[in-house]
């Protein structure tokens, strides 16, 4: 049997587990997603190792941990850049995002996270007050007082005379 025909029927078998496993692991589903495929990409690259493997399973696993690991560490690495202010993303950064909506991202993560919630279920899901307390489990009150601070907080985020450097965090609001 060749090692594509290996790699095909590994896939068939241990994909879905593996995709369930690393979700698991780094909590996210789409990134789980794009492990296991690196980890198959890297047998196809190189598929001596894996053919010779006792437990092919169990090497597809350790490949697509690897590779998590490796971009949690890059993305905590950069993210840590990015509040110290020594890396600042720039429009340009992100292809087919205007500059409006990068900054309105770089103030939304200034925001306290329960009052980002409110913010983004309310103005960015389009969810009526009530059904944004709903899903949250909080009263309407404080939905109301949550979207008045962040707009507030915003409006001063947004502005050009912003006293407040774009790194650092605002947890009142």
């Amino acid at each position: 049997m060749s090692a594509e025909e290996s790699v095909r029927q590994a896939y068939v078998a241990y994909y879905q587990r593996l995709v369930t496993q690393m979700a698991g692991l780094v909590g996210n589903l789409a990134e789980a997603e794009d492990a296991v495929h690196e980890a198959f990409a890297r047998v196809l690259g190189s598929p001596a190792s894996f053919l010779r493997a006792d437990d092919a399973e169990r090497w597809l696993r350790v490949a697509a941990l690897n590779v998590a690991r490796t971009r949690y560490r890059r993305r905590w690495l950069f993210d840590r850049l990015v509040r110290s202010g020594r890396v600042e993303i720039a429009p340009s950064a992100v292809p087919g995002v205007s500059g409006d909506r990068v900054a309105l991202l770089t103030a939304l993560r200034r925001l306290a996270p329960p009052t980002r919630e409110v913010i983004v279920l309310h103005h960015l899901a389009d969810l009526p007050v009530v059904e944004v307390a709903a899903t949250l489990g909080i009263p309407v009150g404080t939905v109301k007082a949550r979207l008045a601070r962040g707009r507030a907080a915003l409006a001063r985020f947004l502005s050009d005379d912003d006293p407040l450097p774009m790194t650092e965090e605002v947890r009142h609001a």
